[in-house]
C-alpha cells in the first residue's frame, strides 16, 4: 500500500514538474522546449525545424549550437526553407557547399542571450533601430512593432519572429518566418 502510495505521488510530481517545465517555454514545431536542454538538443524535437536541424548538421555546427553559449538564434522552421529558390537546399545541404552553408547559419545566431523585451530595449536606446552582429557576415537591422520583432537582413528582406523567447541551457531560441541571407558578393 505504501509503496503504491508512494509511486502515485512520485509520478504525481514527475507529472507535474514536465507540466511547469513546458509551460515555461512555448511549444515548438509541437514539442515542448526545455530550458535545461541545448539549442540543438531542443531543435531536433521540433517538427518545424527538420530542415535546419539537417542544415546544422551538415554545416558541423552541431558542437557550437551544443557548446556553453550563450547565444541567441533565429531558428527559421521549414516553411521559411521552403520560401527559398527551387533546388537551393538541397545545394546548400551538399559537402561542396559546407562552408556558404555555415556561413548562411551563422547569419542567424547572436553571440549573447537576447529575449526580446532586451532587444525591444535596445532597439529603443537606438530611436527605432537596433543593428544585431551575427556570428556570420551578417549585420541585421532589428526593429518592432506592438509584439512582433523584426530583423532586415542586408539584402532588404524583412524576417518576422514569430515565437519569441524559447528558453535553452545555452541562450535563447526565436522562430522566425524566412531564412537570413548573408550580402549578395
Amino acid at each position: 500500500m505504501f509503496s503504491k502510495t508512494l509511486f502515485a505521488t512520485t509520478a504525481a510530481v514527475l507529472g507535474l514538474s514536465a507540466g511547469i517545465a513546458s509551460a515555461e517555454n512555448p511549444m515548438v514545431g509541437g514539442a515542448a522546449m526545455y530550458a535545461d536542454k541545448t539549442i540543438v538538443e531542443n531543435a531536433v524535437n521540433s517538427k518545424d525545424h527538420e530542415t535546419l536541424v539537417a542544415a546544422v548538421k551538415a554545416a558541423g555546427l552541431v558542437d557550437v549550437l551544443n557548446s556553453e553559449g550563450p547565444f541567441t538564434v533565429f531558428a527559421p522552421t521549414d516553411d521559411a526553407f521552403g520560401m527559398l529558390k527551387e533546388g537551393t537546399v538541397e545545394a546548400l545541404l551538399e559537402p561542396a557547399a559546407k562552408d556558404q552553408l555555415a556561413n548562411i547559419l551563422k547569419c542567424h545566431v547572436v553571440g549573447a542571450d537576447a529575449m526580446s523585451m532586451a532587444i525591444k530595449g535596445m532597439i529603443d536606446d537606438d530611436g527605432g533601430v537596433h543593428p544585431v552582429p551575427t556570428l556570420g557576415t551578417c549585420t541585421l537591422q532589428a526593429t518592432y512593432e506592438g509584439d512582433k520583432i523584426m530583423l532586415e537582413d542586408e539584402r532588404g528582406r524583412t524576417i518576422t519572429v514569430t515565437i519569441a523567447d524559447v528558453e535553452q541551457s545555452n541562450g535563447v531560441i526565436h522562430v522566425v518566418d524566412r531564412v537570413i541571407l548573408p550580402p549578395q558578393s
